[in-house]
């Protein structure tokens, strides 16, 4: 089966935050002389008397959007995730997540999907970032669709939100019939050889992946994590249950990301063995999007050969171990 492309998550990002705030004159937006990439420029032409250029001074603009917040303002800020995260992470701490304030960070151009741009805007830990910081609810939409559900909850949700939005077009997973709920995890393929977990846009590489290897002979079990914080412990204790194997697959760092989150959470409710596909303690390096993920690992052919021989070794391992 081969998943159908969708919309650019940073055309949804701008059409949808500019749609909500018709409907509510809270909603304001704070960009980082990135509009136009991030499509921002969306909001600012149908409402330029809500739209702030903050220019390229982002712990300041963060400091803004705290204070637009505590005058009952709704401030979605826009722009890569390396100056939305990383730059301006003593501002987030201390005036937004301490404190709760009603703030979305959208950082765009998240992942390895950013690779033409040079490795300095290529952020690879900012998942590990906001989900270990207190408060922050911490949210990578699969496609298209749950992106604009995302954001559609963002806005209503009282309180700080991390969305991670990729720079280009990806390949769809939901249909219209989706229902995002933050805090839920969702099976989007069964199996009950190996339990795969993803988030964010990797995982439709990843059922791409399980198709592969459905193919010869093993079928997995995908479990789709948006959510990275509140995280489903729930869900993450049943897709060890299935299979008693679990794999995370991530565009980002292992260290602190979901296959931190899954190991961490599999160590204290079910002892569970857990290989964890993604970047392995090393930056990003500049290339198009088939080569970074060719060279992480992480295309859904790469993906099914790394389960594949995980599999492999640990049936040897097995076996070698009943011999003696």
């Amino acid at each position: 089966m081969t998943l159908p492309m969708g919309r650019a998550l940073r055309d949804v990002f701008g059409l949808t935050v500019t749609e909500l705030a018709g409907h509510d004159p809270r909603i304001v937006m704070l960009d980082a002389d990135t509009g136009s990439s991030t499509k921002a420029d969306i909001f600012a032409k149908a409402y330029p008397d809500r739209f702030f250029q903050m220019g390229i001074a982002e712990q300041n603009m963060l400091g803004v959007a705290a204070g637009l917040a505590t005058t009952g303002f709704v401030p979605f800020v826009s722009t890569f995730v390396a100056f939305a995260v990383v730059r301006p992470l003593d501002q987030i701490r201390v005036l937004i997540a301490q404190t709760g304030l009603n703030v979305k960070i959208c950082g765009g151009y998240a992942g390895l999907f950013t690779g033409v741009t040079g490795k300095t805007h290529l952020i690879v830990d900012d998942l590990s970032i906001m989900r270990a910081m207190p408060g922050m609810i911490t949210v990578a939409p699969g496609d298209d669709v749950e992106a604009e559900q995302v954001l559609r909850w963002a806005a209503s949700y009282n309180g700080p939100v991390y969305v991670r939005l990729v720079r280009d077009a990806t390949q769809r997973l939901f249909d219209g019939k989706y229902e995002f709920a933050p805090g839920r995890a969702v099976v989007v393929r069964d199996g009950g050889d190996v339990s795969l977990v993803s988030t964010g846009t990797q995982t439709p590489r990843v059922v791409d992946a399980a198709d592969l290897l459905a193919a010869r002979g093993i079928e997995a079990h995908v479990l789709h994590v948006p959510t990275l914080k509140p995280l489903d412990v729930p869900a993450i204790v049943a897709a060890a249950d299935r299979t008693g194997v679990v794999v995370t697959v991530e565009e980002g760092t292992v260290i602190g990301g979901l296959g931190g989150a899954v190991s961490e959470t599999l160590s204290e409710q079910r002892p569970t063995l857990v290989k964890r596909i993604g970047l392995q303690d090393v930056y990003g390096e500049s290339a198009s999007n088939s080569e970074l993920l060719e060279l992480y690992g992480l295309s859904a052919a790469r993906v099914a050969d790394q389960v594949q021989t995980f599999l492999e070794a640990r049936t040897s391992a097995g076996h070698a171990s009943h011999a003696e």
